[in-house]
């Protein structure tokens, strides 16, 4: 589903990204970890086109990630991306967050997509705050709004960039469980976390990062209990 080889990116004299290859396979959940500064998210928004790689290629479901070959457009609507700020329009209801991307990117009636976007409100557990503006809603229930926004538009990958980073220790529960219910309904998933047991429990593999360059990957099991590079082990040792 996701193929990245040697990817690079720089912004001035700062080197993020170094060489960076990773394969998702269809279905496959991926956590990754590092230190702030590490270039996790800066890799996530290469693979969606927020950031242009300077060296590499990237591809998604087949597609080379690149407006010469690919659709840009076209191939964000297969990639559902949810940040660390919920970035929802306040003016404007839950539902109507939710619906539209649907109706402005796939030009569907306004009916229909509303209907979308009830049944996946519904799905994250928000089917009694289908009219509630994001002022009234906690930050996990907005944080659940934004990912339903992505899921509501059938993406084939989802990129999660440090989704409960914004939240009070008692909210973050709530959007990993929804995060935990997607996973085993068989999406490919991205995700940079900090939350080690969720990593742990979710993901079928580790990737840590550490100054733009993946030093190591694997089943979490073996990652966080036998890291083998001296970085790895420090940050396993602090994070733990």
């Amino acid at each position: 589903m996701l193929r990245i080889e040697e990817a690079n990116k720089s912004f001035g004299s700062l080197h993020v990204l170094k060489d960076v290859s990773l394969s998702v396979e269809k279905g496959e959940v991926v956590a990754i970890i590092g230190p702030s500064g590490s270039g996790k998210s800066t890799l996530l928004r290469c693979i969606n086109y927020l950031e242009k790689v300077d060296s590499g290629k990237i591809w998604v479901d087949g597609k080379l990630v690149d407006p010469k070959v690919s659709d840009i457009r076209a191939l964000r609507q297969e990639i559902g991306f949810t940040f660390q700020s919920f970035n929802l329009f306040p003016h404007i209801t839950a539902i109507d967050n939710v619906a539209l991307a649907l109706r402005k990117v796939k030009r569907l009636p306004r009916r229909e997509a509303l209907e979308i976007g009830e049944r996946t409100l519904i799905r994250v557990g928000l089917g009694d705050k289908l009219n509630s503006y994001p002022d009234e809603l906690s930050g996990g229930q907005q944080q659940r709004v934004a990912i339903a926004r992505s899921l509501a538009m059938k993406p084939k990958l989802m990129l999660f960039d440090e989704v409960t980073s914004a939240l009070d220790p008692e909210l973050i529960a709530e959007v990993l469980n929804v995060i935990r219910q997607v996973a085993s309904e068989g999406m490919t998933m991205l995700l940079v976390t900090h939350e080690m047991g969720f990593a742990r429990e979710t993901a079928k593999r580790l990737v840590f990062m550490h100054s733009g360059q993946i030093l190591e990957m694997g089943p979490p099991s073996d990652l966080l209990a036998n890291p083998r590079t001296e970085e790895c082990k420090k940050f396993v040792k602090a994070i733990l």
